[in-house]
């Protein structure tokens, strides 16, 4: 097996945009209201609050590390989650709700959800419960899942 990883996809969604615009009117509020307190004490602050977490979910980057999968939220990497393939009983193509919507969460249906954009998504079966992961590339996630599944069980 080489050092390379054998599976790396990022999905990107627009939904950031709309954080990002969200951040741009409270940060301009908070300086066109600059006389009117409490605006500027309160609108720039969430402004930079709602631009960082814009950042954080700008995209979904699902990667193979070798002897686990890497989940993470990024550019800026404050939401990411590693599972050992050791660890992992099956992986199948699934949907998610309408009520699953996006972000990270637990499911209605029992697990966690990692979601950005979109109702397909990977179900991740494991021995501590279940993780939908949102995707745009189900098919060959849900393959190279089953092989590294295969693969580090056959060791």
């Amino acid at each position: 097996m080489s050092g390379k990883p054998s599976y790396k996809h990022t999905q990107h969604a627009p939904l950031c945009l709309l954080l990002y615009i969200l951040a741009v009117v409270f940060v301009g509020l908070g300086a066109v209201f600059r006389n009117v307190p409490p605006i500027p004490w309160i609108f720039p602050p969430i402004g930079l609050f709602v631009l960082v977490l814009a950042a954080s979910f700008h995209h979904l980057t699902v990667e193979d590390r070798l002897d686990h999968l890497s989940i993470s939220f990024g550019p800026i990497p404050l939401f990411r989650r590693t599972i050992r393939y050791n660890d992992l009983m099956s992986a199948e193509i699934g949907r998610t709700t309408i009520l699953d919507g996006w972000g990270i969460h637990m499911s209605l249906r029992g697990g966690w959800v990692w979601n950005l954009w979109g109702r397909d998504c990977v179900v991740l079966k494991f021995g501590k419960g279940v993780l939908r992961v949102g995707t745009n590339d189900a098919r060959n996630l849900t393959d190279f899942l089953n092989q590294a599944i295969s693969r580090h069980r056959n060791k």
